[in-house]
């Protein structure tokens, strides 16, 4: 029988990390889009509960404000996130 013993498989090359000021920039870029979508779909979810109880803008007022909260919230916590060094 015939092994092929070319010896030890080569090291994983190290992974490169990645600069910081283009994650700095992708955060940049990014957090604008949670605010936004966190507000819109708290809206959409009060739209479509004053559509269905006649309740015309009870409920998209609130939860369009539960979603600024949350959206806020979120924005902070990934500025957090990020200048805490870990990533």
């Amino acid at each position: 029988m015939a092994t092929d013993d070319s010896g030890p498989p080569p090291p994983p090359s190290p992974r490169k990390r990645p600069d910081p000021a283009n994650r700095q920039f992708a955060l940049a870029l990014e957090l604008p889009f949670v605010l936004v979508s966190a507000i819109v779909v708290g809206g959409l979810f009060g739209y479509l509960l004053d559509r269905w109880l006649h309740t015309k803008p009870v409920f998209m007022l609130i939860l369009g404000g539960v979603g600024f909260y949350a959206g806020v919230r979120d924005v902070l916590r990934r500025l957090a996130e990020s200048s805490d060094g870990n990533g």
